[in-house]
């Protein structure tokens, strides 16, 4: 059997000793029980998800995947599918939001390309100056217009689903103890509502939004198309890998075979926005007990993201209108998590500074 086929059974529950640990720490500590609200709930929830009660988070990353789509034929983008590219290209040198982010948060970026429609500008295997690390791993450039035939073949889509499985597994030997995921290409707002209306068993305009910025009537002609392409396929949402090759993308793929490693070796998993969270849902379809070791960052602008979330289980951390992708919620998340493991290893107990605790 492949990795695929089993990966469910290897992501176990929260690891209850160490959460009881931490629990019983932060009750000790010198401060009212619970006065730290949700940070308490954030260190209780990396402590069970790395099975340790003094988690860590000194060494995130990003990684951001990076694919173009075939439906931007039907007109869905405010943006031409070069855009992908160039943004690359952008990523590598330090110029986007991620990168500032990232650099504020202490976190590496690296970019993957898993399916960019053409070549990237000025970029090569190797590190940017001030931007990221890149990874070349192209499964073909773009995917198919979902509109006429699946967006993946099978194989198309299992190669998309084990570069993010390898790229990930290589960032966790290098020391990774967070995992932030991110995504770029244009077009893929309208696969990731696709994915979330087939998966939460929703109307196609419940979970679709303005995306890259299109008006009304744009907003309107996007839910046709994917309406098209779910009427064309009749993805089963118990078939959740062959939804994802029927209305999904190389980076969407990706990121499920990410979050699904990053799972299986106990590293707390940061979600960004609408597409890392339709990601997921394809993710936890695979495996159930995937949620409770994701993370949601915030929730961002767009309608289907709160659908994501609710159907996940999953409470975001911030709240800011966000809809840039990249990964930007999600290096926003990380100083909270740094926050959460600090208080853990860094306070007094009541024992220890000699106060008095509650009777």
């Amino acid at each position: 059997m492949t990795w695929l086929e089993t990966i469910s059974e290897r992501i176990e529950p929260l690891d209850p000793g160490a959460t009881a640990a931490a629990t019983a720490r932060l009750d000790r500590l010198t401060k009212p029980p619970g006065s730290l609200g949700r940070l308490e709930d954030l260190a209780v929830q990396l402590a069970g998800i790395t099975g340790t009660d003094m988690p860590s988070a000194t060494q995130p990353a990003i990684v951001v995947f990076a694919a173009d789509h075939g439906v931007t034929a039907q007109g869905v983008s405010a943006y031409p599918r070069e855009v992908t590219a160039q943004m690359v290209a952008n990523f590598v040198r330090g110029g986007a939001a991620i990168n500032v982010l990232a650099r504020r948060g202490g976190a590496e970026v690296v970019v993957v390309d898993v399916g960019v429609a053409g070549p990237i500008p000025g970029v090569d295997n190797g590190p940017g100056t001030r931007g990221a690390r890149f990874v070349a791993n192209r499964i073909a450039d773009g995917t198919h217009d979902m509109t006429l035939e699946p967006a993946m073949t099978p194989t198309e889509t299992e190669a998309a689903i084990e570069v993010g499985r390898s790229v990930i597994a290589d960032v966790i030997a290098t020391g990774c103890d967070v995992l932030a995921v991110g995504e770029m290409g244009i077009g893929n707002t309208t696969a990731a509502s696709a994915l979330a209306s087939v998966l939460t068993q929703r109307r196609a305009a419940e979970v679709t939004g303005r995306g890259t910025g299109i008006d009304d009537a744009a907003v309107r002609h996007k839910v046709a198309v994917i309406e098209t392409a779910i009427e064309r396929h009749r993805p089963d949402p118990a078939d959740p890998v062959r939804t994802l090759g029927a209305v999904g993308g190389f980076e969407i793929a990706a990121l499920v075979g990410a979050v699904l490693a990053a799972a299986e070796a106990r590293v707390p998993v940061v979600l960004d926005g609408f597409i890392t969270g339709s990601a997921a849902l394809v993710a936890a379809a695979i495996a159930p007990r995937l949620p409770a070791r994701l993370i949601a960052s915030h929730a961002s602008a767009e309608p289907g993201h709160r659908i994501v979330l609710a159907q996940l289980g999953l409470r975001p951390l911030l709240e800011l209108d966000l809809r840039l992708g990249e990964g930007s919620g999600a290096a926003l998340a990380l100083p909270l998590l740094r926050a959460a493991t600090a208080i853990l290893a860094e306070m007094a107990t009541f024992d220890d500074a000699g106060i008095s605790g509650p009777s």
